[in-house]
């Protein structure tokens, strides 16, 4: 089932998510349609507080679906590990239409468990390193918007108010 995505400035977004202890079908249920979501969007990465959960979830799938293996669960994450910079341009789909350059690490080691509770770490470089941190920042209630530049953070924030007044956010 595709979910609604929470955008900015709902509340949820900046909340940090609780951590989950129980690994049950209801569970799968949302990692699903949260992969469905993310899918349907042309997303890489959901985090749980985009579609109104406020838990410690994401799903990234930096090949959007087109290589099942490469999809990923992870529940509880945290860095545990960081190295180099990057400074790329990212989106989010809780902020459609605005895609700016954010500072990142180019390389991370997260730790996380997967679906049925078990722990692993993993490396990520590049995109994948950008993308674990960026809905890492989700579920500790930070947003993308925040880590841009004050200037282009003000630009985009009237941007966004003005969308509002005009009915279309």
């Amino acid at each position: 089932m595709i979910l609604k995505i929470v955008k900015y400035p709902d509340p949820i977004l900046s909340r940090p998510g609780e951590p989950i202890t129980e690994f049950n079908d209801e569970l799968r249920k949302l990692i699903a349609d949260m992969f469905e979501t993310m899918y349907a969007e042309q997303g890489i990465g959901l985090a749980a507080p985009q579609v109104g959960a406020s838990i410690r979830l994401m799903v990234i799938d930096l090949s959007v679906g087109k290589a099942p293996k490469d999809k990923l669960v992870l529940i509880n994450p945290e860095i545990i590990f960081t190295d180099g910079k990057l400074y790329e341009e990212e989106g989010c789909l809780s902020f459609p239409e605005i895609r700016e350059k954010v500072a990142r690490h180019a390389k991370v080691r997260i730790r996380a468990q997967d679906e049925k509770g078990k722990w692993f770490e993993m490396d990520g470089v590049d995109v994948l390193s950008r993308c674990f941190q960026h809905e890492i920042d989700h579920v500790d209630g930070m947003l993308f918007i925040f880590r841009m530049s004050a200037l282009k953070r003000d630009l985009n924030l009237r941007k966004i108010r003005k969308m509002q007044r005009e009915g279309k956010w």
